[in-house]
């Protein structure tokens, strides 16, 4: 507990900073800050190890946490809300962004620790989804800490000129420009701020289309569970990745992801007092801005630059993707 502290407590001082900032830049949110302050600070003045153990503690465990709470956040009813056109709108506008994240991360060599994490990063929810797959694909702390970077610049990016390019496309359709972000932003938090910057009924459509996002979250842990065993069945005796099965190496359901999916049903099912709800969005909050801070102190920026090339293309070629897909998708599909 002693050695996790020093770098718990540095990763919460810089999360706090950063909710801090938001009053003064609020249209970057505070996990997006904390990333930031948490790469540079990493790379220059607090590279000292003794913060490594509590630093790998937040960004594994408070994740795990994060993505456990947001199932009391959210319930299956609000799928009805948005009909079947959106349902399929969002499976459709997923599948475009997983398959074109995947062909893009082979094309360009990187390994499947890296492509699956980008592909679930930008498919369904940013940092908590790359959190949830990382386990059941065996990706190393590099790999997701990367992934997890890049997916938090490209929301940020998408998140400041999606607003524009919803009102250029779609006129004053709240629902339409509500589908744009809520169907490609990353996180929840840059959703809900890029939606603010249009008003507040495009926030409630842009965080209808996000929650079904999520809900979507356990059909692609399995999937790219299975995915990964395929690929290490390829290069494996197929007795050894059975073996690993039975022994708990290949996992294909995290114990968060699985209380994830119970608490969304408890949530579905029962009507649960409003104070749980605000109080896990709260806590899951927190845990998240707290993990991507301790994500940026351990990131090694000399790394991620000296692959910069591959990777902005990378970046910037899923994110063109999925805003051309989806507003050709809300075009064809969804009519107000």
């Amino acid at each position: 507990m002693q050695k996790r502290f020093a770098g718990f407590a540095v990763a919460t001082i810089i999360a706090i900073l950063s909710q801090f900032l938001t009053h003064f830049i609020p249209n970057i949110g505070a996990a997006t800050i904390a990333i930031l302050i948490g790469i540079v600070l990493g790379n220059t003045v607090l590279k000292q190890p003794i913060l490594n153990a509590g630093t790998k503690f937040a960004e594994k465990r408070l994740l795990e946490y994060s993505v456990m709470l947001l199932g009391l956040t959210i319930t299956f009813q609000t799928i009805v809300q948005l009909h079947w056109t959106g349902l399929l709108f969002i499976i459709i506008q997923m599948t475009i962004t997983i398959v074109a994240a995947i062909a893009i991360g082979k094309w360009l060599k990187f390994d499947d620790g890296i492509y699956l994490c980008m592909a679930g990063g930008n498919a369904v929810c940013g940092s908590s989804a790359i959190a949830s797959i990382k386990p059941v694909i065996n990706a190393s702390d590099d790999d997701a800490g990367m992934s997890i970077t890049l997916v938090n610049l490209m929301g940020t990016v998408m998140m400041l000129i999606l607003p524009i390019i919803g009102t250029i496309s779609f006129g004053h359709l709240d629902m339409l420009r509500g589908a744009l972000i809520g169907g490609t932003v990353q996180s929840v938090g840059q959703v809900i701020a890029s939606a603010t910057m249009v008003n507040q009924t495009t926030v409630q459509f842009a965080t209808l289309f996000k929650i079904m996002r999520i809900i979507m979250l356990v059909v692609v842990v399995t999937v790219f569970a299975r995915i990964h065993a395929k690929n290490v069945a390829k290069a494996t005796p197929a007795e050894s990745v059975e073996d690993d099965i039975k022994k708990g190496k290949i996992n294909f359901l995290p114990w968060y992801v699985l209380w994830f999916l119970i608490f969304c049903l408890l949530n579905s099912l029962l009507t649960l007092p409003s104070w749980i709800a605000g109080t896990a969005h709260f806590l899951s909050t927190w845990c998240e801005i707290i993990a991507l801070a301790a994500i940026g102190l351990r990131l090694n920026l000399q790394a991620f630059l000296k692959a910069g090339k591959r990777f902005a293309i990378y970046s910037i070629g899923v994110g063109a993707i999925q805003i051309i897909a989806a507003l050709i998708l809300i075009k064809l599909l969804i009519h107000v």
